[in-house]
């Protein structure tokens, strides 16, 4: 039996190891770039029919094998190398034989093979997000009336709701939806045909490889498509923004837990080794390193991308493939648990009216009733922070709060302004019937929860749109290889 090659420092070192990488992302959709690019080259008349035939046949036979070993032994440097060799095997031939790179260069293959990856999993990305930001405006309409304290830099602030904080979240996610969809069709552009760079002389259709693998366009210039890395950047970008508002969530969440407002799921915790009673949901945990890990990748990509120089750089192209591949397996997972919390998330014991009160969170109401009567705000701000470092709104009397008025320079009030501002500070759940748009009034909530499933739902069609024209073009790509192995034309 021959022995494998003795691996160089080189081979061991990096090349072993992008290859153990690379091969199980990047070798299938390899062989489908390479099945658009023979059926092209047939249909321009650029090869021979007899052997686009044993090539089509041969990557066929490859991708009908359930082939996952991808075991590194030194007889070929990368994945590119790995599909000549076994297509060469698979069609019958000598690889100096091999025709399925001609017009076509290792940088705009890579190229265009990474943005079919990305395209899938931007795709899965995004089912994910539309599908959390459904849930998270499902909830807060169920909940839109569940009072509880709303925290500003981590100290009680203003009575809200679950639903008005769960809605807000809704809307952020859309806008990550809207901007997966806006990197999806910057990835959706076909760089090959572009070669090493500049193209070539022979009569090639760029067009019919976009067609082929379902890209929506072809490139316009073959420099930045195989130089270009904006699609790269963005897509690191909006992976490591999903996680970075996700994680803010996912903490905001513990705490309800903590307080015990939500209930803790069983199904997101683990227990203790020692302590019987507990029920740790350490998943909340888990996904805010999920954060930090998409922010290195996001952060990798950026510096390897202004590290480079703008041309075919290993740099900008290859060297970030895995931080892109490994943050979007990262957030599609971590939308997938965050919508399944979402979907368990449940009003344990939220806070009552006057534990809301007693947090001081009410106060603002006071100030802004005694402004409504006529005193300047300033001036009732001032009164009632006075008066909440004394004690609390609920030990507060009108007499207290008109003297406190009258030492302020603010002059005497009635009685009834008193007292209506007392009773504001007493009702925190009066923020329930409040109208405004966007607030956390019931109502509002409703309305802003209805509209954000509309979005979600638009988003999810769009989306669907592009994933049914992936597998449009993979029919048309059966159909064109049926056609050259039958000797006509796609």
């Amino acid at each position: 039996m021959t022995q494998p090659p003795e691996l160089s420092n080189y081979w061991q070192n990096h090349l072993r190891v992008a290859f153990e990488k690379s091969a199980p992302q990047l070798y299938r959709p390899m062989l489908h770039a390479s099945l658009a690019h023979v059926v092209m080259l047939a249909e321009q008349g650029l090869l021979p029919a007899a052997r686009a035939r044993q090539l089509l046949g041969g990557l066929r036979e490859l991708l009908a094998a359930d082939d996952d070993r991808f075991a590194f032994d030194g007889s070929v440097e990368d994945v590119y190398y790995l599909v000549e060799q076994r297509l060469a095997a698979a069609a019958g031939i000598r690889p100096s034989e091999l025709d399925v790179q001609l017009a076509r260069s290792r940088n705009d293959l890579d190229a265009g093979v990474f943005r079919m990856v990305l395209r899938e999993n931007v795709l899965d990305q995004a089912r994910q997000a539309c599908a959390a930001a459904e849930a998270a405006a499902a909830q807060a309409d169920r909940h839109a009336d569940v009072l509880i304290t709303g925290f500003t830099h981590r100290r009680p602030a203003q009575p809200t709701t679950l639903g008005h904080v769960l809605v807000g979240y809704a809307e952020a996610l859309l806008s990550q939806a809207e901007e997966l969809l806006s990197v999806y069709d910057e990835l959706d552009v076909n760089p090959l045909g572009s070669c090493a760079f500049a193209g070539t002389d022979l009569p090639i259709a760029p067009p019919r490889l976009a067609e082929l693998l379902g890209f929506r366009e072809t490139f316009t210039s073959s420099y930045e498509a195989v130089a270009g890395a904006e699609h790269l950047m963005r897509t690191a970008a909006v992976q490591a923004r999903i996680l970075a508002t996700g994680a803010r969530m996912a903490r905001t969440m513990l705490d309800w837990m903590t307080f015990g407002w939500i209930a803790t799921p069983d199904s997101y915790c683990q227990g203790s080794s020692i302590m019987p009673q507990k029920k740790n949901p350490v998943v909340l945990e888990h996904m805010c390193s999920m954060a930090g890990a998409a922010a290195a990748d996001l952060a990798a990509t950026m510096n390897n991308v202004g590290a480079a120089w703008y041309e075919d750089s290993n740099n900008a192209t290859t060297d970030v493939q895995e931080h892109l591949w490994r943050a979007g397996d990262r957030s599609v997972r971590f939308l997938t648990l965050m919508r399944g919390l979402l979907e368990e998330l449940s009003p344990q014991n939220p806070p009552s009216p006057e534990e809301v009160v007693a947090t001081g969170a009410t106060t603002t109401a006071i100030a802004e009733a005694l402004a409504g009567a006529g005193i300047p705000w300033r001036g009732a701000h001032s009164v009632v922070g006075a008066l909440v470092r004394q004690a609390p709104p609920a030990e507060w009397t009108a007499a207290v709060v008109a003297a406190a008025i009258a030492e302020a320079g603010l002059g005497t009030v009635d009685d009834s302004v008193v007292e209506a501002a007392l009773a504001a500070g007493l009702r925190p759940q009066q923020v329930l019937d409040r109208p405004q748009d966007g607030g956390p009034g019931a109502a509002a909530v409703r309305r802003t929860a209805e509209l954000a499933v509309a979005r979600a739902r638009v988003l999810a069609s769009a989306f669907a749109d592009r994933r049914a024209t992936l597998g449009e073009a993979e029919r048309k790509l059966d159909a064109a290889v049926d056609a050259v192995l039958a000797g006509g034309r796609g």
